[in-house]
């Protein structure tokens, strides 16, 4: 009786999502499917949208690229929607796709627009997809979707950054619906906002510093750099971690107080900055740092002789940093004296049950940083992340 029973379920459940989408695309043919406009931009990545077999795949080449900031999406124009009802106050619109990655974890994201669309980060979030085992039904609905009758309204599944390998993203299904506001269910997925404003630290619940840090070359692969610092004229000196053209910074932290706890939102990551040298006439994304997650490696390396060779051990240095940061930004502090880069929830839960074992500052582009380690005589300075839990 189960087989039958799951099947059943299983015909009911495709009958009600074929005839409740407005718009359903589910792969059925082969070669390119039909409607969609794939494209690239601030790389050199190449992209392929082929169908076979109710699967289609969206194949991006990033071999030729050079920085990592490459993006890449397939778009469709949706069609056959109810503008009447869209264009009330009480309606939005929810666009839902199931996935499965080829590198994993990543993240891509699910957006609107439509011909007078000029923010193009609006009605835009990012899903972070933590293997590549697994379908992963990932949905993203408007807030206050400004559309009048006659727009061309359009969906998209991008990627971005993913690094400088040959990458896939497989659909099951993408479709789009109109949803009343007051009644719709929780979006599926972890929905992220893109580059979200920066929380207070003092609204977090719990704080931890750094109990290694180090920097580390991949120049001089077999060095330790632990007693890197900058002196004055005076004599005076720092305890400093470095990021440059071939340096980066290299966290870690104990958890071991908040096992099997839950994170709850989006955290920071707090760095004491020393000096920061860049050209003013960089343009975006460019002369930045990318904050990103130690996937594998050694995962209790000591400051005192941790090395870039002795990080990454036998491994592919790709494997063992995430090609994807978590995010990008400019070395600016606040009030404080201190930068923050917002760490996402889905990558703090990882820290906490080991599955990423620390945290990297790399550069991006041209540009020299100093932030002061933990090993300076004023603990405030040392590297810290602040979260809440559940």
């Amino acid at each position: 009786m189960i087989p039958v029973t799951s099947t059943l379920i299983v015909a009911i459940t495709f009958i009600t999502f074929s005839v409740t989408a407005q718009f359903i695309e589910n792969f059925d043919g082969d070669g390119k499917p039909k409607g969609w406009v794939i494209m690239t931009g601030d790389g050199k990545a190449k992209i392929d949208f082929l169908q076979k077999n109710g699967i289609g795949s969206l194949y991006v080449d990033g071999t030729s690229d050079q920085l990592n900031i490459w993006w890449a999406l397939a778009r469709h124009r949706i069609t056959g929607l109810d503008m009447k009802k869209l264009v009330q106050p009480e309606y939005e619109l929810r666009v839902e796709a199931r996935i499965k990655v080829s590198h994993a974890p990543r993240r891509v994201n699910l957006h609107f627009n439509h011909q007078r669309t000029t923010d193009f980060h609006s009605h835009l979030m990012e899903f972070d997809i933590p293997d590549t085992t697994n379908w992963h039904t990932i949905s993203m609905t408007t807030s206050n979707f400004e559309v009048q009758m006659g727009d061309s309204i359009n969906s998209h599944l991008a990627l971005m950054d993913w690094g400088l390998q040959k990458y896939r993203v497989d659909f099951d299904y993408f479709k789009v619906d109109i949803v009343k506001r007051s009644t719709t269910t929780k979006d599926l997925g972890n929905p992220l906002p893109y580059h979200p404003p920066l929380a207070r630290p003092s609204s977090f619940k719990n704080n931890v510093s750094v109990v290694q840090d180090a920097t580390i070359d991949t120049n001089f692969a077999d060095r330790n750099f632990n007693s890197w610092e900058a002196k004055d004229t005076k004599g005076k000196h720092e305890d400093l971690l470095s990021v440059s053209d071939t340096r980066i910074i290299i966290m870690r932290w104990d958890f071991s107080d908040f096992k099997g706890k839950k994170i709850s939102r989006s955290g920071l990551l707090e760095l004491s900055p020393f000096a920061v040298q860049r050209s003013p006439d960089f343009h975006k994304d460019f002369g930045m740092v990318r904050v990103a997650e130690i996937l594998q490696g050694d995962p209790v390396w000591d400051e005192k002789s941790i090395t870039f060779d002795k990080l990454k051990g036998s491994l592919p240095v790709e494997q063992v940093i995430n090609t994807q940061m978590i995010i990008d930004d400019s070395v600016t502090w606040n009030n404080d004296g201190r930068v923050l880069f917002t760490i996402s929830q889905p990558v703090l839960q990882r820290l906490i049950e080991g599955k990423t074992k620390g945290l990297v500052i790399k550069p991006l582009g041209a540009v020299n940083a100093l932030f002061y380690s933990r090993n300076n005589s004023d603990a405030r300075l040392s590297p810290r992340l602040y979260f809440d839990i559940d």
